[in-house]
């Protein structure tokens, strides 16, 4: 059963009418829900793959944070801890769905990080990583979620 959070999975449909009216009307209809999974999914597969590398070769990813990333206030070391423990642990709250928004936000702050003290000119890239995080920080995971089931256990729904 979709959330009724859903609210534009409840538009009508029109049966008839222009072609171009009916196929919006039924995108407008796709309960986000559904769209949260690719979201989460993709989110996910970023930061995850991007912690991968960094523990494959660890010693190679302490020296880009000494040499090449430079992240203000903190050492080198500590900031590749902080960063992969982020990058290990985001991501699977995002694919279950659990603690989503502040997932979100942990990572949102970490693209931020990035965008502005190690890779500035990379903001194409970090423009669409913000507006998946964003989606998902400011409507959570969706009904297919472990934060879905939580909240109902919780109300007693």
């Amino acid at each position: 059963m979709i959330a009724a959070t859903d609210s534009l999975a409840s538009a009508r449909v029109p049966r008839d009418g222009p072609l171009l009216e009916r196929v919006l009307a039924r995108l407008d209809a796709v309960p986000y829900s559904l769209l949260a999974i690719p979201l989460r999914l993709a989110v996910a597969t970023v930061f995850w793959n991007s912690a991968m590398a960094k523990l494959a070769n660890w010693q190679t990813a302490l020296a880009l944070f000494a040499d090449e990333y430079k992240v203000p206030l903190l050492a080198p070391d500590v900031a590749a801890y902080m960063a992969v423990s982020i990058e290990l642990s985001t991501p699977v709250l995002l694919v279950l769905g659990l603690l989503t928004r502040p997932a979100a936000l942990a990572l949102l702050g970490m693209t931020s990080v990035i965008e502005i003290f190690v890779y500035p000119q990379a903001w194409p890239t970090h423009i669409q990583w913000a507006a998946m995080i964003l989606v998902l920080l400011c409507r959570g995971a969706g009904t297919f979620s472990l934060d879905h089931w939580l909240r109902r256990r919780w109300r007693g729904a």
